[in-house]
C-alpha cells in the first residue's frame, strides 16, 4: 500500500512535469550559487514555469494516435490526465505573462523570447523538406544541441542577463561563455542517453539523433567524452581548487556513472529521476559542499 502510494506520487512528480521544471529551478540556483550572488524569484519563478509549458506542450503536440496503448508509461499516464496537463500548460503560460511583462528587463524579456521561439520551432513542424512538414528536431544531428542550448541559455545567461540589468553583478564575458559552455556539455551528456533509450523508435519517425548517427556504443562514448570536457575546463579555468569545483567534479563523476549503466532495460524512472535528477543533484551537492568546515 505504501509502496503503491509512493509510486502514485513519483508519477505526478514525473510524468506531470513538475519534477523536471524543479530542475531547472535547481540550474538556475546553480548559476547563482556560482556567482556568488542572491537568487531572483521572479527568474526562478519564470524558470519554473517556462520548462513546465515547453515540456507539456512537446508532449501535448506530440501525441500518439493511440495514446493508451504507448510502450511509454509516462505517455500513457499524461494522456489518461489530459485534462491536468491542458490545465497546468494553460496555468503556466498565465503566470508567464506577469513574470516576464512585469519582473523580467527587457533584454531578459528579449532573451527569453529567442529561447521561447526555438523551443515551439523544435516541436512545430513549420519547415518543408521533401514535401513533408518538419521542425527544427527533425534537422539532422541538431535536437541534442537544441535543447542544451535552451536550458544553458534559460539557466545560465538569464540570471545573468538579469542581474547585470540591475547593476547588482557584473560578470566577464569569458566567465559567461565558460559557465554556458560548461551547462552546455552536462545538458548535452544527459540528454544523449534519452535518445539512445528511443533509438528505435527516432529511426521509425526519421529522426536523425546523435545516436541514429552514430550508433549506441559510439553514442555512450560520446556521452563520456562530454563530461571529459567539462572536467577539463573545470580544471583549466579553475585557479584555485575550492568547494565549489570538488562539487561539481563530484556531481559530474556520479554522472558518469549513472550514464554508464544506463540501458534499454532501464525503466522510466531511471532516466526521468536519475539521469534528469542530477540537474537537482548538482544543486544539493554544492549546498552540501559549501557546509564543509574547509576554509
Amino acid at each position: 500500500m505504501i509502496r503503491k502510494i509512493g509510486l502514485s506520487i513519483l508519477d505526478f512528480l514525473l510524468f506531470s512535469n513538475f519534477f523536471i521544471a524543479i530542475c531547472a529551478v535547481a540550474q538556475g540556483l546553480v548559476t547563482y550559487h556560482l556567482l556568488k550572488a542572491k537568487p531572483s524569484e521572479h527568474v526562478l519563478a519564470f524558470l519554473f514555469f517556462s520548462t513546465l509549458l515547453i515540456y507539456n506542450l512537446a508532449v501535448l503536440l506530440s501525441k500518439p494516435k493511440a495514446p493508451q496503448n504507448s510502450p511509454f508509461k509516462r505517455v500513457r499516464w499524461i494522456f489518461a490526465h489530459h485534462r491536468f496537463t491542458i490545465s497546468t500548460t494553460l496555468i503556466s503560460a498565465l503566470c508567464l505573462i506577469p513574470l516576464g511583462l512585469l519582473y523580467l528587463s527587457f533584454e531578459s524579456k528579449l532573451l527569453m523570447v529567442f529561447v521561447g521561439l526555438l523551443s515551439v520551432a523544435y516541436n512545430i513542424p513549420f519547415l518543408s523538406f521533401n514535401q513533408k512538414k518538419i521542425g527544427l528536431r527533425n534537422i539532422p544531428g541538431i535536437k541534442l544541441f537544441l535543447i542544451s542550448f535552451v536550458w544553458a541559455s534559460s539557466c545560465v545567461l538569464l540570471p545573468i542577463v538579469e542581474l547585470e540589468s540591475l547593476h547588482q553583478i557584473q560578470v566577464p564575458l569569458s566567465e559567461t561563455v565558460l559557465l554556458v559552455a560548461k551547462r552546455f556539455l552536462f545538458v548535452c551528456a544527459i540528454t544523449v542517453p534519452f535518445d539512445i533509450r528511443d533509438l528505435f523508435q527516432d529511426k521509425l519517425y526519421e529522426l536523425k539523433t546523435i545516436p541514429v548517427m552514430l550508433g549506441e556504443k559510439k553514442a555512450w562514448i560520446f556521452c563520456q567524452a562530454l563530461l571529459a570536457v567539462y572536467l577539463l575546463l573545470l580544471v583549466l579555468f579553475t585557479k584555485d581548487i575550492n568547494l565549489d569545483v570538488i562539487g561539481l567534479t563530484l556531481t559530474v563523476l556520479l554522472t558518469g556513472w549513472l550514464i554508464f549503466k544506463s540501458n534499454f532495460k532501464r525503466n522510466e524512472y531511471y532516466y526521468f529521476f536519475y539521469l534528469d535528477g542530477t540537474m537537482l543533484l548538482q544543486y544539493l551537492i554544492l549546498v552540501a559542499c559549501s557546509w564543509l568546515p574547509i576554509s
